[in-house]
């Protein structure tokens, strides 16, 4: 018997409706069980786990041959998620059990099955039902841990099940199962507020958090530089408190790319705080910007929306962070390969931190440093002249004397701070509603900095001098445009004045020779 079931796989980040078509047969003297359709050793494999599961729950195929197709038939099928549906489509096939049809047409099925039949969770269950409700899909089984994130989406029958045998009862109307509900709105709003760490902890370092303050306003990138324990990961580690919260459509786009990654929580349904994300010196440029031989999205992607924090920055490898520039730039990225070409998006703020000499103490009041200046100059030449040019804010972190320290008080709340953030956000979006994917300052393009940041005759005497006293780039002076755009949005100001020039050329000079000769 033919019979035909609907289940859907992943391409980069959208899921892509696949047919298995299941034809079971007894004639033939020689068993034959065949996958066809392009299947991946995952998916080739899947009738050993499929055919053991149904064994173990108790059914005896009466078909001497299965074939099972996987259309369309020129489309590469990755992953364990067809287990499922094969499994479906082959009792149905078989005729030893009989389901309701119309509730088979109506039905799409993703899930991994064990050899017990135990149904294992899977990656993409999100885009996977977005995808069956623009298809009229009315029924979606996916396995129980994935059930929250898949019920996200309305107008579609999401039913979370364990096993195999859970399936197969209620498609033969032997059980009922109550489709999932899951109060999006509410939990989203419950959750945005709720940080585990506060800049009141940080004391001391008030120009630091004054240069946080306009990277979250802007949308800005910034690094700190300053020796070892003067608090520059505490701060960093901060920033997702002050800034502002996520919209809907925000948190349901950084929530595929998590879910295709396969870094939700079964208790999550919607990520409902920017993501913060801080990869480990040695990652490799693939584990960055994403792919590898199964595709998988890279930092820069499940940071969209976020943070993404490169703590001791020149001891990442140089191809690493050359892969940066791009994405910095256009705020997506193309991963070209072989087999595939996806373009994901990687919208988010670099915060990055370093020493300024490998011992860590050139400058430092308490410390001596011990580095020669071929040493630091070759230590500083890790990082990139056009990286640095493409990061908005430089902030020079000194360390706060204990004595000062034992006797301050706890700093601002992030509350506080992220008040005058999200007032700020608010001019920006105001200002940019006309103009499609454009959010904040940090995004304007050069027409908008003309239109919106056009500095005065001081301010363009002042923005000259210190163009040629630094030597500085045309990129830089952009950057400066912009974030003097940010620190006017903050005082309200609706034009930029020499004033914020001023800060803002502050941001770009970390006061060096050793900088300032690299055109910091």
């Amino acid at each position: 018997m033919f019979t035909q079931i609907h289940s859907a796989t992943l391409q980069g980040l959208e899921a892509i409706p696949i047919k298995v078509e299941v034809d079971a047969y007894s004639s033939g003297a020689i068993p034959r069980f065949t996958i066809v359709g392009l299947p991946d050793n995952a998916v080739k494999e899947s009738l050993e786990r499929i055919l053991a599961a149904i064994r173990l729950n108790g059914l005896r195929l009466n078909a001497k041959s299965i074939v099972v197709n996987l259309a369309p038939a020129d489309l590469k099928k990755e992953g364990s998620g067809l287990d499922l549906p094969i499994a479906v489509g082959i009792l149905s096939a078989s005729e030893i059990l009989l389901f309701n049809e119309q509730m088979l047409a109506d039905s799409m099925f993703i899930g991994e099955l064990s050899l017990d039949g135990t149904i294992l969770p899977v990656k993409g269950a999100l885009p996977v039902s977005i995808k069956a409700r623009k298809l009229g899909v009315k029924h979606l089984f996916v396995p129980k841990e994935n059930e929250r994130e898949a019920a996200v989406v309305d107008n579609l029958a999401v039913y979370g099940v364990n096993t195999l045998q859970e399936v197969i009862d209620f498609l033969e109307g032997k059980i009922s199962l109550q489709p999932t509900i899951v109060n999006t709105r509410e939990e989203f709003y419950k959750n945005q507020t709720a940080f585990d760490a506060d800049f009141a902890d940080v004391k001391g370092q008030e120009n630091v958090k004054r240069a946080f303050e306009v990277a979250a306003a802007g949308g800005h990138n910034i690094i700190l530089v300053g020796s070892p324990g003067c608090g520059k990961s505490m701060m960093a580690k901060r920033l997702p408190s002050i800034l502002p919260p996520l919209s809907l459509h925000e948190s349901l786009e950084t929530t595929q790319i998590h879910s295709i990654a396969g870094k939700l929580h079964k208790d999550i349904s919607l990520i409902s705080q920017r993501p913060f994300r801080s990869p480990h010196h040695t990652i490799s440029d693939v584990a960055l910007v994403g792919g590898g031989n199964t595709f998988m999205p890279g930092e820069i992607s499940l940071a969209h929306n976020g943070v993404l924090f490169m703590d001791e920055l020149p001891e990442f490898s140089r191809t690493v962070l050359e892969t940066l520039r791009q994405p910095l730039e256009d705020r997506i990225i193309t991963v070209s390969r072989a087999k595939y070409n996806f373009t994901l998006p990687c919208s988010f703020m670099l915060v990055a931190s370093m020493n300024p000499c490998p011992c860590g103490y050139h400058g430092d009041l308490t410390h001596q440093c011990v580095c020669t200046p071929g040493q630091i100059q070759r230590y500083m030449n890790k990082i990139s002249g056009p990286l640095l040019d493409r990061i908005d804010i430089h902030c020079e972190v000194q360390a706060v004397p204990f004595a000062q320290l034992s006797q301050m008080k706890p700093g601002e709340p992030s509350a506080s701070i992220r008040e005058r953030v999200i007032a700020a956000r608010k001019i920006q979006l105001e200002r940019f509603r006309p103009f499609k994917g454009i959010h904040c300052n940090a995004q304007m393009t050069e027409h908008m900095i003309h239109e919106f940041a056009e500095p005065d005759d001081a301010s363009l005497n002042m923005l000259r001098m210190a163009m040629e006293r630094m030597k500085l780039s045309a990129r830089a002076y952009s950057r400066i445009l912009k974030v003097a755009r940010t620190i006017a949005d903050l005082a309200g100001s609706e034009k930029v004045l020499s004033v914020h020039i001023a800060e803002a050329i502050g941001y770009r000079n970390l006061d060096r020779g050793d900088w300032a000769e690299r055109g910091v």
